[in-house]
């Protein structure tokens, strides 16, 4: 019974520093938008936007957790992110364009990773292949 609380309590400790965290940034943003626009945002103006922002990374978090278990998986990845942006055009090509940057840039690691190992094959038979011919003579 104790071990539930603590749990609790520290899940609940957990939220509210996400929250804060959530708070800061928005306020941040906020400000930014304020000097730019010369306009100003109230404190209350901020905590509602925190509180909508909070509130709908969780409606994400969940939609994302089924998406994947949906298609049967325990991890989720790219296509739930894509399926969760299907409403944004916008958000949903910006998230395809970054995904295909990440899986070129991926693609040009490994090609750079399997060609050293290749390179350090070669120089590694080398000079035993050297010596093999040096000794038959």
């Amino acid at each position: 019974m104790e071990d539930e609380e603590a749990e609790e309590q520290q899940r609940f400790s957990y939220q509210q520093r996400l929250k804060a965290a959530v708070h800061y940034t928005v306020g941040c943003l906020c400000k930014e938008v304020a000097s730019e626009k010369e306009m100003q945002f109230s404190k209350q103006t901020i905590a509602a936007i925190s509180e909508v922002t909070f509130r709908q990374c969780e409606n994400f978090a969940k939609d994302l957790e089924m998406f994947a278990r949906h298609a049967k998986r325990s991890t989720i990845n790219t296509d739930d992110v894509k399926l969760l942006a299907r409403r944004s055009n916008s958000l949903l090509k910006y998230i395809t364009e970054k995904n295909e940057e990440i899986a070129q840039f991926n693609l040009e690691q490994k090609a750079k990773k399997k060609k050293k190992f290749e390179n350090g094959n070669k120089d590694s038979r080398e000079p035993a292949e050297a010596g093999v011919v040096e000794s038959e003579n």
